[in-house]
């Protein structure tokens, strides 16, 4: 299916979700509001038209203090059917207020290693996560080294980590 039809078959499925579509992008995709997320990619897992059988990637952006935001980008493959399809959530940066989406865990197992990047290196934090913790930094490391705002602790565990 191309970008379009998927986009017709959503509308169809979801018609009073407002989906956010950026069509003339390199890679087009959608942007959705996170309480949206988990009906969507069940459905888009379980379609038959769709059948997105491979959560590829999910990444980050962090779009700096001044934007107050987070981009949490999700890369879906269908295998068998040979289409592919991108998902963003704008999400608050503001550790205080939480930036949480929901897990994908339960459609897709392999979620949990990208959401736990994500956390590990963003601070965004996954809603009914099986196991939300650093997946590459130690466990007591001092903020998110992909924030932009991000400074380096000076030692860490006696050792000079910043020169």
């Amino acid at each position: 299916m191309t970008f379009e039809e998927i986009i017709e078959h959503l509308q169809a499925q979801f018609p009073t979700e407002k989906f956010e579509i950026i069509a003339d992008a390199k890679q087009p995709y959608i942007i959705l509001q996170a309480d949206a997320l988990v009906g969507v990619c069940s459905f888009l897992h379980t379609d038959p038209k769709l059948y997105f059988d491979h959560l590829a990637c999910i990444t980050g952006v962090d779009n700096d203090v001044e934007a107050g935001t987070i981009d949490v980008i999700y890369h879906f493959t269908s295998i068998a059917l040979g289409h592919t399809f991108i998902i963003k959530l704008v999400v608050s940066r503001v550790l205080e207020k939480n930036p949480t989406v929901p897990t994908l865990t339960t459609i897709w197992k392999g979620a949990d290693w990208h959401e736990r990047e994500l956390f590990d290196f963003y601070g965004v934090k996954f809603s009914d996560h099986p196991d939300l913790r650093r997946i590459l930094l130690p466990a007591n490391w001092e903020g998110h080294p992909m924030r932009k705002d991000y400074t380096e602790q000076e030692y860490y565990h006696g050792i000079k980590v910043k020169y």
